[in-house]
């Protein structure tokens, strides 16, 4: 294992729409830029001034979002590595940044149970999506762009019409509080997962059907869910420190990815679906091949700081 800077937590991580970034929202109030392909460091963004809690590359991979406990959205150039702007108007920690697939919104959810919209162009409030009467901890465009889900500790996933930036569903099932949501690539399935160690897909067509399927196998709360960019494959990750592949069409679980020894906040495909990663507690980010056809292998990691690490055979530098 390489030399690390002192400890820090990786929330969330998520792949730049060319798959050659991967950006870490850590606890050490900055946000990370590595270089996948070179296993190195390309940048370091610093303002936020309390833990990040989320990142989002825009479609075009020009612009990075960051949300963080100091109640912001920060606004990031990538290619100058340079703050463009700051979104204020949450009142509280700001736990979830998305932009919409045109790029031209950003939502954030945070603790004052609240869904904001956001014009990527001008940096401006567009409108206030309330109605979770508790924390609102995670927000999802569906391809469209018409539909916006958001995850509530209330218990709900709410769906939003965007463009009339009204209500349209609220959607019950899970017993303890939901902290993610996911939409698949071609709009029909919503994943949610939450504290009743619970993944639900949902119909996207008919939310009023109830729930698809309901996938058991963690034994802790499910922090996050992603969809492969082809829709096959569902991950899963949690606080019982595994990563969980399911496959979408038959509804059952296909691997547990074991290795963190902390709960696992994050999961993201490469947008080429190769490659997993998973960010957690315990310090690292770790990518993983998720190919059906291949030995499930962690292929590396990073661990906090500007170090990669390697932890497995299949590392290759």
């Amino acid at each position: 294992m390489l030399a690390a800077r002192p400890f820090t937590e990786f929330w969330h991580a998520a792949y730049s729409p060319d798959g050659k970034l991967l950006a870490t929202a850590d606890a050490d109030h900055t946000v990370r830029l590595w270089e996948v392909a070179g296993r190195r460091v390309a940048g370091t963004l610093e303002g936020h001034t309390g833990t990040v809690f989320s990142v989002a590359f825009s479609p075009d991979g020009r612009l990075l979002a960051s949300a963080g406990s100091d109640g912001t959205v920060r606004l990031w150039d990538v290619a100058s590595r340079t703050a463009l702007g700051t979104l204020t108007g949450h009142g509280g920690i700001v736990y979830a940044v998305a932009f919409s697939p045109d790029g031209r919104l950003l939502a954030s959810a945070g603790s004052d149970r609240t869904v904001r919209l956001w014009d990527v162009a001008s940096r401006t409030a567009l409108g206030t999506l309330a109605g979770h009467t508790d924390f609102a901890n995670d927000v999802a465009f569906s391809p469209d762009g018409r539909t916006l889900a958001s995850a509530g500790d209330d218990l709900t996933v709410r769906l939003w019409d965007v463009p009339g930036r009204r209500p349209l569903a609220t959607l019950t099932g899970h017993t303890g509080a939901v902290r993610a949501v996911a939409f698949s690539p071609d709009g029909r399935t919503l994943a949610s997962s939450g504290n009743d160690g619970t993944v639900r897909l949902w119909d996207a067509r008919r939310f009023g059907a109830g729930t698809a399927a309901v996938l058991s196998g963690h034994t802790g709360s499910v922090r996050a869910v992603a969809f492969s960019p082809d829709g096959r494959w569902l991950a899963s990750s949690g606080n019982d420190r595994t990563v969980r592949l399911w496959e979408v069409a038959g509804r059952r679980l296909w691997a547990a990815l074991t290795g963190h020894t902390s709960a696992v906040w994050g999961v993201v495909f490469s947008p080429d679906g190769r490659t997993v990663a998973s960010s957690s507690n315990d310090g690292t980010v770790r990518l993983w091949n998720p190919d059906p056809g291949a030995r499930l292998v962690e292929i590396c990691g990073v661990r906090a700081g500007t170090e990669w690490l390697k932890s497995a055979p299949a590392c290759t530098f």
